[in-house]
């Protein structure tokens, strides 16, 4: 198992395709309003754990995964960031449910390779927008919670978006000490729709 999640740890790491649309500062909270493309993505749900245990399972599961635990064997290498949706509660806390996303890397969008864990579903997101801010260090629910709510006060009544979940985001591996990379995206709601 360490040789699947070492394999996929110091592999490439791809990016996933965005498109920033306009920065803003209010308050010292830095955000960004991004169009993030559409695509496939490997997913894994865990209920009734706290947040950082439930994350913590969820994102080794994707990283045997893409580290060739699938049908193919292919070691496929990482995307960043790693997704974690939140579901929040009335006092702001997180629910004992999360959702980990992991983009599934380019040259396999078209045919993922099947997992074999059956915790780990192939999904089609389409393309979203967010509302996104930054912040550094090794990041828990307590640093989620807090920017989200930055960011929600930063944003004001300027801007719309879901507010029964919202997307913690990692970009680094686990053995990375400084320049951490740490978001929160609140996900714009379409009001066409």
């Amino acid at each position: 198992m360490f040789g699947l999640i070492r394999n996929s740890l110091f592999g490439r790491t791809e990016s996933c395709p965005l498109q920033v649309l306009r920065t803003g500062v209010k308050d010292d909270v830095h955000y960004e309003e991004r169009v993030y493309d559409a695509g496939k993505y490997a997913a894994v749900e865990v209920t009734g754990k706290p947040f950082d245990e439930a994350s913590r399972e969820a994102v080794l599961q994707l990283l045997k995964y893409v580290g060739g635990a699938n049908q193919k064997g292919a070691s496929m290498g990482m995307t960043a960031p790693v997704t974690i949706t939140a579901f929040p509660t009335e006092d702001e806390s997180l629910q004992q449910r999360v959702k980990v996303f992991l983009r599934i890397p380019s040259q396999f969008q078209e045919d993922p390779p099947v997992p074999t864990e059956s915790g780990i579903k192939i999904e089609e997101r389409e393309s979203m927008t967010v509302y996104s801010t930054q912040f550094g260090g090794y990041a828990k629910e307590p640093d989620y919670v807090a920017h989200a709510a930055k960011l929600r006060s930063a944003l004001g009544d300027e801007a719309t978006y879901h507010t029964d979940y919202y997307y913690c985001n990692g970009y680094d591996p686990p053995m990375k000490p400084y320049g951490r990379r740490n978001e929160v995206w609140l996900v714009r709601k379409d009001l066409s729709a």
